[in-house]
C-alpha cells in the first residue's frame, strides 16, 4: 500500500468500527495531537475512537485527501453525528456525557498524517476554532 492508501484504509476501519484493523495500521510510539487537551498516544486515541463511535454510532468524519509530501498526508476532516449513546472522555479528563439524542457537527480541520516504515506515527490536526472535542461537548451541552 503507498501512503495515502494505509491513511484511507486506516479511516476506513475507523468509520466501520474495525478497531483491532485500525490498530495494527499505527506505529507503537504513535501520537495524536490538536483536537484534544493534550497529545494522546496509540493506546489513548483507540480508546477515544471507540468511545466516539459508541456515543455517535453515524459517526462520519468527512475525511479527505489533499495530496502527500514525502512521509506526510495531508488532509481534512469534519465530524458529525448523533449523540445516541453515552460518550465517554474520561482518560482525557473530559468526563462522561449521557445521550442527548442532538446531532453535532465540528468545523473543517486539515490534518497532517505522518507514514514511517508503512506505518502511522502521528495524526496532528491543525488548532481551528469549533473543530475540537470541546466544541462537540459544548453542542451537546
Amino acid at each position: 500500500m503507498n501512503k495515502r492508501e494505509t491513511v484511507q484504509a486506516l479511516m476506513d476501519s475507523v468509520q466501520k468500527g474495525e478497531f483491532e484493523l485500525a490498530q495494527s495500521m499505527l506505529a507503537d510510539d504513535f501520537q495524536f495531537s490538536g483536537p484534544v487537551p493534550e497529545p494522546i498516544n496509540k493506546a489513548d486515541w483507540l480508546e477515544m475512537s471507540i468511545n466516539l463511535k459508541a456515543a455517535f454510532p453515524d459517526l462520519d468524519y468527512h475525511f479527505k485527501m489533499i495530496g502527500t509530501d514525502g512521509d506526510v498526508v495531508r488532509s481534512t476532516t469534519q465530524m458529525s453525528g448523533t449523540h445516541t449513546g453515552t460518550l465517554n472522555l474520561s482518560n482525557m479528563n473530559l468526563g462522561t456525557t449521557p445521550a442527548t439524542n442532538k446531532l453535532v457537527s465540528a468545523k473543517l480541520a486539515k490534518t497532517r498524517i505522518t507514514i514511517k516504515k508503512d506505518k502511522i506515527t502521528s495524526w496532528a490536526v491543525e488548532p481551528t476554532d469549533g473543530a475540537d472535542l470541546t466544541a462537540i461537548l459544548g453542542q451537546l451541552g
